[in-house]
């Protein structure tokens, strides 16, 4: 009895060793499984994820030549950027592009227009004014000592006709030498029988008074009246010597004049000078014997036809501008020397040439550029040598292609002072990270249009010769830059202003060259703190 007891309270106790023994065992088992398949699973996905994601170098982040087979970082601190396996071709071919989505195209307004064959006809354009013809300018002076006895045309502006009296003047010098002009003449009447040397000396001597008298603009008229009655005349009357107006009287009743002194000017206005000022760069398409389109203010429903007659050979430096003679009928007397005029000289151009519009060279004034559309949301910078240029057009030597398209138009600012004439220094850097959207959002994944970049930081040194800035500031989202000390250059002197060593401020910059950082636009950030961090200069 007490045996079987025994024996069965062990079986009983072996029985439930087996089945807690089993329980442990089965409660084990998933969980190692699961674990197992954890375990696993981190393994798989990192080997499918090396495959996919080999890094092949680590370029320069700014954008410079500069590769590294492992990982580095730059003078500033910034990490070294990865390139995996499949980007290579892809940045080597499009490291020059810009893409933007066709969204942002249409926000941004950008047009394109085809390169194309034409004739550039140019109309040159400048300001002139209207003169009188110098070769139609006469001027009158005695050519002796005097006084003015009596005026004829006593009124500036006044017209006369050739031979007309303009006044008379009285000179003692000029009663002696008629007087001594009709001596000689007697004496050589009075010697007619007398030996040929003394008949000769006194014709010499008559010769010689009357040789006076005409340096003086005696005419013949008087003098001949002088040798016929032997009396001389108190005064001398003088002449106009051509039709025309009186533009200039200094002569006055009772003055006395000097020998060369200038009494009165007359001007034959029936023909006039138009001198127009001729910019620098237009002044190669004027010729010689071309047509001339001229207009005053005070006819504006007039136009007046002239001829191209002189391109004056010196330069004004004070306006880089040529003098070009326009030489212009005036029969009516419309046109008054001092007039302001409107001068257009139409040219002839040098056959079909390849042109783009004027607005889609980018000139930065050591190279010009055009932006080539490849597809749609893809263009590309080019260099081009450009030649003669009209009113819209210009003539595009190399660079480009007959019926590419290229950019003429986008309603987008780069900095302060431009607009797409300075899209090129910064535009297409995609390699620095993503670039944000109009509301300042990074796009991953792809680059945008915007090349503006915003930051916040301290300011540590201002230089004013050299116009740049060293500022401390803190991370810049849209270049993946984290925060350092740089140096940046200003695009003008009056941003300078706006900062003080210490201050902190809010600012705004783009990229004008390869790694050449430009700031367009600072604030003071008043009382708040910038999240600035010292770096590396």
């Amino acid at each position: 009895m007490t045996t079987g007891f025994k024996a069965g309270v062990l079986l009983a106790i072996v029985a439930a060793g087996l089945a807690a023994g089993g329980g442990y065992w089965m409660g084990q088992r998933p969980s190692e499984v699961r674990s197992g398949d954890q375990t696993a699973s981190p393994g798989a996905s990192d080997v499918s994820a090396k495959k996919e994601r080999r890094v092949l170098f680590y370029r320069n982040p700014m954008g410079l030549p500069d590769t590294s087979p492992t990982p580095k970082k730059d003078p500033m601190g910034m990490d070294y950027i990865p390139v995996y396996e499949g980007e290579q071709e892809e940045a080597q071919t499009d490291s020059n592009q810009i893409r933007i989505s066709t969204e942002k195209i249409q926000k941004l307004g950008v047009r394109t227009e085809a390169v194309s064959l034409r004739s550039l006809d140019k109309v040159v354009r400048s300001a002139g004014r209207i003169e009188p013809d110098e070769r139609q300018t006469f001027t009158i002076a005695a050519k002796f000592e005097g006084y003015v006895e009596r005026l004829h045309a006593n009124v500036t502006g006044q017209a006369v006709s050739k031979g007309q009296p303009l006044f008379e003047v009285y000179s003692p010098e000029l009663v002696s030498a008629q007087r001594e002009y009709a001596i000689a003449a007697q004496g050589v009447d009075a010697l007619k029988d007398a030996s040929g040397e003394a008949q000769r000396g006194m014709r010499e001597l008559a010769d010689s008074s009357l040789a006076r008298l005409r340096n003086w603009d005696i005419s013949d008229e008087q003098v001949k009246a002088l040798a016929k009655s032997g009396e001389s005349r108190r005064t001398l009357t003088f002449r106009s010597p051509v039709a025309g107006i009186i533009t200039d009287k200094k002569a006055v009743q009772g003055m006395r004049f000097m020998p060369g002194e200038m009494l009165y000017q007359v001007a034959n206005l029936s023909s006039v000078w138009a001198i127009a000022d001729v910019f620098e760069q237009d002044i190669g398409w004027v010729k010689l014997g071309g047509k001339a389109r001229v207009q005053i203010n005070a006819y504006p429903d007039k136009v007046f036809q002239g001829t191209v007659s002189y391109v004056y050979p010196t330069l004004k430096p004070e306006t880089r501008t040529v003098q070009v003679r326009v030489d212009l009928s005036n029969t009516g007397g419309l046109l008054k020397p001092g007039m302001f005029a409107q001068v257009e000289l139409p040219t002839a151009s040098k056959g079909t040439v390849l042109t783009v519009p004027t607005s889609a060279v980018i000139d930065s004034g050591t190279r010009q550029i055009v932006l080539v559309q490849l597809k749609e949301g893809r263009f590309e910078p080019r260099d081009v040598k450009v030649g003669a240029r009209s009113d819209d057009r210009i003539e595009v030597i190399e660079g480009v292609r007959e019926g590419e398209q290229v950019v003429i138009a986008a309603n987008f600012l780069i900095d302060a002072e431009s607009n797409l004439k300075a899209a090129v220094g910064g535009f297409g850097h995609s390699s620095h990270g993503a670039k944000p959207d109009a509301q300042g959002t990074p796009d991953a994944g792809k680059p945008a249009a915007s090349v503006g970049h915003r930051g916040e930081g301290r300011v540590d040194e201002l230089d004013t010769k050299t116009g740049t800035v060293t500022i401390a500031h803190g991370p810049i989202p849209t270049l993946k830059w984290p925060a350092m000390s740089m140096e940046f250059k200003v695009s003008n002197s009056g941003l300078l202003a706006d900062m003080k060593p210490g201050a902190l401020v809010t600012f705004e910059f783009v990229e004008r060259g390869q790694g050449e950082w430009v700031i367009t636009s600072v604030k003071p950030v008043g009382n708040a703190a910038a999240n600035a961090h010292a770096g590396h200069n």
